[in-house]
């Protein structure tokens, strides 16, 4: 595997990739990975004859007083798992590479979707996103780039981002990897103390309950949210959102939808944890 720093140095690797007809794979990371990273490098590798992989903690993403001071840096670890992985091109840039011009004047922003869920709650989160996602499918000119489906609505976001401004890459959404507790693999969840890492699959467990009432008939979803919000609140969670939403706009869903996903945000002290999960309603004909 080969590390670079610079936009130059990826672009000369992709572009003698592809004048031999090689099909290049994409994972953008922000670091301190885990099985859940492995799995969309797999991923990739499976659809692509060679993986490039970012390593870029963004500061655009991250609101204030969130934890983009603390989010972990550990290249030297990452690096070596890239290796075990057989990860192709590491690119791991610094601040001013990626934003050479200093402050930012041109964003990416994507409306509607991300004015739901995690969007309500963490304004310019997404822009943030979008625009560092654009910048890097710029560099690295992929064929495919996979993204964990562990961030929904991340994931309908870049989709859909990728689809107006015609950039030609496949976008694949990766399983959620999960822990064999049911906790989503997360590079925040190292931040949980040993008591909060015990309560922490109750998210998923109650995600599942949720579900397994909408199998078995229950159509009132507000009344669903609340119910299952209340449990995570008495559980010990800091509900930030319990919602059932429409697959493909992230609406809360109505009578009529049939493709839907439960997401909830919560936090477990100062950890915030995302998870989801999918649910298919047959409607009576």
């Amino acid at each position: 595997m080969q590390t670079v720093h610079s936009v130059a140095q990826v672009r000369e690797y992709v572009r003698g990739w592809h004048s031999k007809g090689l099909s290049v794979g994409f994972v953008p990371t922000m670091g301190n990975l885990h099985d859940g990273h492995i799995s969309l490098i797999r991923e990739a590798r499976a659809r692509c004859d060679v993986v490039v992989v970012s390593i870029f903690v963004n500061p655009t993403q991250f609101g204030p007083n969130e934890d983009f001071d603390r989010y972990p840096r550990t290249l030297d670890a990452d690096a070596a798992a890239l290796v075990e992985a057989g990860t192709d091109l590491l690119f791991a840039p610094s601040v001013e590479e990626m934003y050479p011009l200093g402050q930012n004047q041109t964003w990416v922003d994507v409306d509607q979707l991300g004015d739901y869920l995690c969007g309500a709650s963490r304004e310019g989160h997404f822009r943030g996103v979008t625009t560092v996602v654009s910048k890097l499918l710029n560099i690295v000119q992929p064929d495919v780039a996979v993204f964990g489906e562990k961030d929904f609505q991340q994931l309908a976001i870049l989709r859909r981002m990728c689809e107006e401004l015609l950039f030609p890459v496949k976008i694949v959404g990766a399983a959620t990897s999960r822990e064999t507790d049911g906790l989503a693999r997360s590079s925040r969840n190292g931040f949980l103390s040993d008591s909060e890492r015990t309560l922490a699959p109750q998210l998923y467990a109650h995600l599942q309950q949720l579900k397994a009432d909408i199998d078995a008939g229950e159509r009132d979803y507000r009344a669903l949210e609340n119910r299952i919000s209340q449990s995570l609140d008495t559980a010990g969670f800091s509900v930030d959102y319990l919602t059932i939403v429409n697959t493909k706009t992230l609406a809360p869903a109505g009578p009529q939808d049939t493709d839907l996903v439960a997401a909830v945000a919560a936090k477990l002290g100062s950890t915030r944890l995302i998870d989801n999960i999918s649910l298919a309603v047959v409607r009576d004909r």
